[in-house]
């Protein structure tokens, strides 16, 4: 019996043959994914549309879903084997529609990207009144992954890949009160929150899919200014984590997580295709590397690394699922 990843068992490196500074380009290289359907959520920009540019130059057929479809056929123009479809993560009746519409192609799903965020938001609701970043970074992901479940079976040999972030430091899961109902809102504790979700979710998922062939993991991409997410966050705050230098230039050290686009989006695209990971799951990963368990003491130099034991812990995990299902009103039996 394959051996699962609860409380950290598997997070070590397996020497992948990359490092932080590689980028999709290094990673991608000599993988044919011709005949393989992906779908990469936030797929027309940052991260996610280099994830997007490096699965189709490998043959792969992309779909990107997207609430603003002009905007993303922009971005997207030039590349081949990409569809457009709508979908908002915010909107459950769009995700399932979105759902509906690629099972009735009967297409296998060979990869499940779930790209797509927001972070440091101020306070928003969606229509169900869950928090803007629980919902989209996590809500909307795990209802789109269990609508999109038979697909995923019929690739015969799937990978699930959560986008994380070492922002999941910032706060557990918190069951009593997830949606800031009864406490006061700090958007960095629900980011991290949120992040902690997709870390949890990629272990209990990976641990329930792994004897029918679904595989997943979540990813930390590293730290990229040149992306839409920090456009709720001033520059002042953005160099107290050391992204710009003194001249307010940005600074590119992948040692330190400080990375270009292409070299954000590696890991993902590493964990979506790299047959080293063909027996191996449930892990979280950096720098196009399994990461190691945080020591919980303090981060030296700056250098944001490392996953929390609070987000790869079996009970905490399988609490996570239950409630999941409570919150979209989904039944998700593997």
């Amino acid at each position: 019996m394959e051996k699962n990843n609860y409380e950290g068992a598997l997070q070590l490196p397996i020497s992948s043959g990359f490092n932080a500074t590689s980028t999709t380009n290094d990673v991608i290289k000599g993988i044919d994914l011709t005949g393989k359907t992906a779908i990469v959520t936030g797929g027309y920009a940052g991260i996610g549309l280099e994830t997007v540019k490096a699965l189709a130059s490998a043959g792969a057929t992309v779909i990107v879903p997207t609430r603003n479809r002009e905007k993303a056929k922009k971005s997207l123009e030039g590349i081949s084997n990409v569809e457009l479809e709508t979908m908002d993560l915010m909107s459950p009746n769009s995700i399932d529609a979105f759902a509906e519409k690629f099972l009735a192609s009967d297409r296998p799903l060979h990869m499940l990207i779930n790209n797509a965020g927001i972070m440091w938001v101020p306070l928003q609701r969606d229509e169900r009144g869950y928090e803007s970043q629980l919902a989209t970074n996590y809500l909307g992901h795990f209802q789109l992954t269990a609508k999109l479940w038979t697909a995923l079976l019929k690739a015969n040999g799937a990978r699930v890949i959560n986008v994380s972030s070492w922002g999941h430091h910032f706060s557990p899961f918190i069951f009593d009160d997830p949606n800031f109902i009864n406490r006061e809102y700090e958007t960095f504790s629900a980011y991290g929150q949120s992040k902690t979700a997709s870390i949890l979710f990629s272990l209990e998922l990976d641990n329930r899919g792994k004897n029918v062939g679904v595989r997943s993991y979540s990813v930390h991409p590293g730290i990229i200014v040149e992306t839409e997410l920090n456009r709720h966050v001033s520059k002042e705050t953005l160099q107290n984590f050391g992204v710009f230098d003194e001249s307010g230039n940005v600074i590119n050290d992948p040692s330190k997580g400080l990375k270009s686009l292409s070299q954000g989006a590696s890991t993902t695209v590493w964990c979506a295709t790299n047959s080293k990971l063909n027996n191996i799951g449930g892990v979280y990963c950096e720098d196009v590397e399994i990461a190691e368990l945080d020591d919980l003491q303090e981060n030296k130099n700056g250098i944001m690394k490392s996953v929390m034991p609070y987000a790869l812990e079996e009970r905490t995990a399988k609490n996570l699922w239950t409630t999941s299902e409570e919150l979209t009103n989904i039944k998700f039996d593997i």
